[in-house]
């Protein structure tokens, strides 16, 4: 499976810059829920934050689009 590179945009995880997993397209999901942006955190804790694909830059890069913030297990 490929990868391709994504900026998130809003939220809480603005301005992170990660690898998620690529389409047959070579585009990234068009939503992803995160739960911990920075990475930190036990596992299953805190709220789950959905990002919606937008579009690539010029670079290649993807942006993800804050959309809204859920209570843990409400986006499962």
């Amino acid at each position: 499976m490929s990868e391709v590179t994504v900026r998130f945009v809003g939220g809480p995880a603005h301005d992170l810059v990660r690898e998620l997993p690529a389409g047959p397209d070579g585009a990234p999901p068009p939503r992803w829920v995160m739960r911990h942006p920075q990475g930190t955190g036990p596992v299953g804790g805190g709220p789950d934050h959905l990002y919606e694909r937008e579009r690539p830059d010029g670079t290649g890069t993807w942006t993800m689009r804050f959309v809204r913030t859920d209570p843990l297990g409400v986006t499962e």
